[in-house]
């Protein structure tokens, strides 16, 4: 046997070592969705402009007895955001019996600022209490690119404060900061229902009946209007035209004026 042929081997075994090393949980797809909605609010000068918007929330969950996972994922129409971007996992290890918020990278959502990173944690908390609200929680870095603009870090840090975690910075500048907190059920499972609501099946559909329902009264007035356009053109036509039999008329007599005077 060649060197050559002794290598194929050993790299085949190499690309596929990180494949059987992946944890089987670590690709699911979401199973259950609901419609989030996100309340209009005012300009932003630092993230701009915020208006109405639906988001769709995918949620998956499994157990086995060594661990638990919860897997949040956000999707909003006719965007893609890059595959770290709105995504929240609760990791629980029944073994050592601590919970874990991940991704490691850090929390990414787009749209930011509107309160999306709250609402995922709260969610990711409130199912961790229900399984298990008396592990305790694993700490973790937290990325330095989100203390690189000082609105961005006072936000960040609100939200996981807000949410009961404890932020701890290590360095004078404040860019190596962790997150801790003592056990699960020391953390807070609320968030902003003004910024972000659940919308149920019926009142998306009710929503949808509003909306259509609207459309057809602006169609009525825009026909109405139309009507009454077409109305005021038929009547400026008609008093062009008069004015235009009046001015000619008004000359006529002038001239026959001009012409008696003069004879």
């Amino acid at each position: 046997m060649t060197d050559t042929q002794a290598s194929q081997p050993a790299s085949a075994a190499q690309a596929e070592a990180p494949v059987e090393n992946a944890h089987p949980w670590a690709e699911l797809p979401a199973e259950q969705f609901r419609l989030l909605r996100l309340a209009p609010l005012p300009v932003d000068r630092h993230t701009g402009a915020r208006p109405l918007r639906f988001v769709q929330l995918g949620r998956v969950v499994r157990h086995s007895k060594q661990q638990s996972l919860l897997r949040l994922t956000l999707q909003l129409p006719g965007q893609r955001v890059r595959r770290e971007q709105n995504l929240l996992e609760v990791w629980i290890d029944h073994r050592n019996k601590e919970v874990r918020f991940g991704p490691e990278k850090g929390l990414n959502i787009e749209p930011a600022n509107r309160g999306l990173g709250r609402f995922l944690l709260a969610q990711g908390i409130a199912w961790a209490k229900q399984q298990c609200a008396h592990y305790q929680v694993e700490g973790g870095a937290l990325p330095a690119k989100d203390a690189i603009s000082e609105d961005g870090r006072l936000r960040r840090d609100h939200c996981l404060q807000a949410q009961g975690f404890v932020v701890e910075y290590l360095d004078p500048l404040q860019l190596k900061a962790r997150y801790s907190a003592a056990r699960v059920g020391a953390l807070h499972g609320d968030w902003q229902t003004d910024k972000v609501q659940i919308v149920d099946l019926l009142d998306a559909a009710a929503m949808l009946q509003q909306a259509e329902q609207n459309l057809r009264e602006q169609e009525v007035k825009i026909r109405k209007l139309e009507q009454r356009i077409d109305q005021f053109k038929r009547e400026d036509g008609s008093l062009r035209f008069t004015i235009t039999c009046l001015v000619a008329f008004c000359l006529f007599q002038a001239g026959l004026l001009i012409w008696m005077s003069t004879r």
